[in-house]
């Protein structure tokens, strides 16, 4: 038995020293793949400002993903992941508006550049501000005598608005330029929460506050239906009015309508290719190969690429932009605006607030443009932020506002402080009005035999999501939302030069376009990001404008953990969908895409000046 008992042991001491030595070479192998790769970005990281010329060709804008005015993900990870792993195609990708206007802009006087191709099949869209202030600097381009081709097998409405720019649209002949109008979709639950037995207690201000309707209602109200098809409506106009700028011909003739559409497929047995032919929309049918010999006789032929000689926008060398001595300060505000630390994809008042301070504090700077691409959110956030920029304005620092697509309800409260606002024609603003929102569910944990019960000093203290919300809390939380708004439509009223009575016929959450907004009053001017430097560096009596970005530079590690974030969020929703049906995932991401209603309400007040529907238009 003593042997046995040795026999086992010497067995289980060799396992355990092989288990041992099998974990210390994982984990040895991978501390090593990690300093591989560390060194590599740093390698790449460092080597860029030594990196060769742009070699002579085209610049390739071959965008993957969406368009925002801030990405959640650092674009020098995004280079050097693309550096390092190759190229990818990510639909859920961000590319920075202000990234590809410098890269475009650059490129118009490179003298290596010689022209551009629009290769959109993978690129995702962007609001129409920032398709036009894309679209501005490819006319730029084009204007400074460099062609422009675009080239696709199909084209959606966002990428076929970039497209129109160009001297000469390539399309397949088995394609289609997909015009179809534009659209908003919500979820509306009031039903759902009946049986759920769920109490929603809704408190707003505003007959167009459309952002509780859900809550309230099983469809959109009428005054919410005609407010949005008017700005939808005028969205779509300049849309059409573009493109038919562009391609010389009638706003009818890129879109004669649904019936229109179909008469002329009809009579061409449903040929979408040479409908968009006959049509004006493209200039050439042709196969890749016919467009790949095209673009070689302009560009030259690259033997190690195997095609036209070109640069991806994603590979093209930027100059590296001395902002430590910047003038102007440019500060983001992109996403729903919520209390705290800045979360990817939101404004965190806190972050905002600190950099607008920084900028005041900061001698070299001498005005503030502040960005706002925002359809609200927290009412205790805006107010923050608010306050830090007004603080910056009585420094003597001009603040200039520039709208992006959309600067609606918080995010027309923190731009009443402004100077300054400009917004785009297209812009979404106004939206101004609040609401708030309480849930309980007594009814429902009745229904399955749960109660609560206590005992409480005051009504006041007797608030909890599994007990029927006190009667004297509804009074306060609706006299708090109507003090809420009265101190809204004052702001604006003071920043307006109006009366409150006047700002209050063109507010209850009522949304505009920027043009609708400057015929209102509730904007100084039309234009984009430029316009909003120039006024700045006015105000500032700066001759020569330099920008000063206010944003996070990730470390190496931030940079690593960022990637590997974002690829674990990109991967796990897909492997997940594959275990649910089509209308399921329908219904998914549509409750995602309805801003801050699902898991951004963080006011401690519970009041909030949110536009649902400004950001889900299609």
């Amino acid at each position: 038995m003593h042997v046995l008992w040795r026999i086992i042991a010497t067995i289980f001491k060799w396992s355990w020293r092989v288990l041992n030595f099998v974990r210390e070479c994982i984990l040895n192998l991978f501390l090593v793949l990690l300093i591989v790769v560390a060194a590599g970005i740093w390698f790449q990281f460092h080597s860029a400002s030594t990196a060769a010329d742009t070699q002579k060709g085209a610049l390739i804008v071959d965008l993957s993903g969406v368009v925002v005015d801030k990405p959640t993900v650092s674009n020098k990870m995004s280079r050097i992941s693309r550096q390092l792993l190759g190229a990818g195609n990510d639909p859920l990708k961000e590319n920075s508006l202000f990234d590809i206007v410098d890269a475009i802009r650059q490129a118009k006087g490179d003298d290596n550049i010689t022209g551009m191709v629009l290769d959109l099949r993978n690129f995702g869209g962007a609001d129409q501000p920032s398709l036009q202030y894309i679209g501005k600097t490819l006319r730029e381009f084009r204007d400074s005598g460099k062609p422009i081709f675009a080239t696709g097998e199909s084209y959606s409405q966002a990428q076929y608005y970039l497209a129109s720019f160009a001297n000469k649209i390539y399309l397949s002949p088995q394609g289609n330029v997909d015009l179809h109008g534009f659209a908003t979709n919500s979820l509306y639950y009031k039903t759902l929460i009946d049986k759920l037995k769920i109490s929603s207690h809704v408190f707003r201000v505003g007959t167009y506050k459309s952002a509780v309707e859900p809550f309230l209602r099983d469809d959109m109200s009428p005054a919410a239906r005609d407010a949005d098809g008017r700005w939808v409506g005028e969205l779509w106009e300049n849309y059409l009015n573009t493109l038919a700028a562009n391609r010389q011909i009638t706003p009818n003739q890129v879109f004669p309508g649904a019936q229109g559409v179909l008469d002329s497929l009809k009579k061409l047995g449903g040929d979408t290719a040479q409908y968009a032919k006959d049509n004006k929309l493209v200039d050439q049918l042709a196969s890749s190969s016919l467009v790949e010999r095209d673009l070689v006789k302009t560009f030259g032929w690259d033997k190690e690429a195997k095609n036209y000689r070109g640069t991806s926008i994603y590979d093209y060398r930027m100059k590296d932009a001395n902002t430590v001595d910047g003038n102007v300060a440019v500060i983001l505000a992109s996403g729903a605006i919520m209390d705290g630390e800045e979360a990817p994809g939101s404004v965190g008042a806190d972050t905002t607030a600190l950099e607008i301070r920084s900028a005041r504090l900061d001698p070299k700077i001498k005005a503030i443009v502040f960005r706002v691409n925002s359809p609200g959110g927290s009412v205790t956030a805006s107010e923050t932020i608010r306050e830090e920029l007004a603080a910056a304005k009585d420094a003597g620092k001009p603040v200039v506002v520039s709208m992006g697509g959309m600067a609606a309800s918080g995010g027309y409260w923190v731009s009443t402080p402004a100077n300054y606002v400009i917004a785009s024609p297209a812009t979404l603003t106004g939206s101004i009005g609040i609401f708030g929102v309480i849930n309980t569910v007594e009814n429902s944990l009745d229904a399955i035999g749960v109660h609560t019960d206590g005992v409480a000093t005051s009504p006041l203290a007797d608030v909890a999501s599994t007990k029927a919300l006190p009667s004297e809390v509804q009074q306060m939380m609706q006299l708090s939302i109507d003090k809420g708004y009265q101190n809204f439509i004052g702001l604006v009223a003071k920043s307006r030069n109006k009366t409150p009575v006047e700002i209050d016929r063109i507010a209850q959450g009522h949304v505009w376009t920027g043009n609708d907004a400057k015929a209102n009053g509730l904007v100084d001017a039309l234009g984009d990001f430029d316009d909003a430097v120039a006024k700045a560096a006015e105000l500032a009596k700066l001759s020569k404008p330099q920008l000063s970005w206010y944003q996070d530079d990730p470390s190496l590690l931030d940079m690593l953990f960022n990637q590997m974030q974002v690829s674990v969020h990109a991967a796990l929703p897909a492997t997940l969908k594959a275990y649910f049906p089509a209308p399921v995932i329908d219904v998914m991401s549509a409750m995602q895409k309805q801003p801050g209603l699902m898991d951004n309400l963080n006011d401690p007040q519970n009041r909030y000046a949110l536009c649902l529907n400004c950001g889900d238009v299609k």
